[in-house]
């Protein structure tokens, strides 16, 4: 059960305003198998620029982990259901991975919704 290449493989990071944006957003993608699992990470302190002044907030950070051939159709879901006018979507290549939790992120993306 070793390592496996993950060239297919991404982390998606999106940041929410709450944990119940950041619930529906998961569930979202969760629901239409674009993303095999995501993980809320809550309360993490965000500093940014923002319309030229620098501003802080808490926020809940959520990490997604699909297929690359699923990432533009769950780029316009985030962005489509993100309260955000410019919502965080960063694509974070893999390089290796459990085999079988790789082979359960591709079975968990490519079943039909529902």
């Amino acid at each position: 059960m070793g390592m496996k290449s993950a060239g297919k493989f991404s982390l998606i990071l999106v940041t929410a305003p709450n944990l119940k944006i950041a619930r529906q957003l998961a569930q979202a993608a969760l629901r239409a198998r674009l993303i095999a699992c995501a993980n809320l990470i809550p309360k993490i302190e965000s500093h940014y620029w923002w319309q030229g002044k620098i501003e802080t907030g808490t926020e809940v950070l959520l990490i997604l982990k699909t297929t690359r051939p699923r990432l533009a159709a769950l780029q316009k879901l985030i962005v489509a259901k993100h309260p955000y006018d410019t919502p965080e979507f960063l694509v974070l290549p893999l390089t290796a991975g459990n085999r079988r939790y790789l082979d359960w992120i591709t079975d968990s993306t490519t079943r039909k919704p529902g």
